[in-house]
């Protein structure tokens, strides 16, 4: 098994959560979280002032899914969220050595 993490612009929550809908994928988190990469924030007029913002908005998704679905998952999200501009997220996948859901006890691939 394995953990999808993406983070992505918040405008494109909504394509990602379709794209990734298409493809069979019935559940995701997400959370609201803040960071930069290479665009290293950007500067803003409030005002008249001219003010640096170094944390930019962004969105986490993070999805649990089996081996054989990673590399799908990982290709839709990326076109899903791609605007071909600086900014866009990165995506991370990670090892998940053991799942279980919580209501039937069900475990690891069937937990998912």
């Amino acid at each position: 098994m394995k953990m999808v993490v993406a983070i992505i612009k918040p405008f494109k929550l909504d394509d990602v959560r379709e794209a990734l809908t298409s493809v069979g994928i019935e559940g995701l988190t997400v959370s609201e979280v803040k960071g930069y990469g290479r665009q290293k924030g950007q500067t803003e007029i409030y005002r008249g002032a001219e003010y640096s913002v170094n944390f930019l908005p962004k969105v986490k998704i993070e999805v649990a899914v089996t081996d054989d679905q990673v590399e799908q998952v990982v290709e839709t999200i990326q076109k899903a969220a791609n605007t071909g501009r600086i900014g866009d997220g990165k995506i991370f996948v990670l090892d998940v050595s053991h799942a279980v859901r919580i209501r039937t006890g069900e475990t690891d691939a069937e937990a998912l």
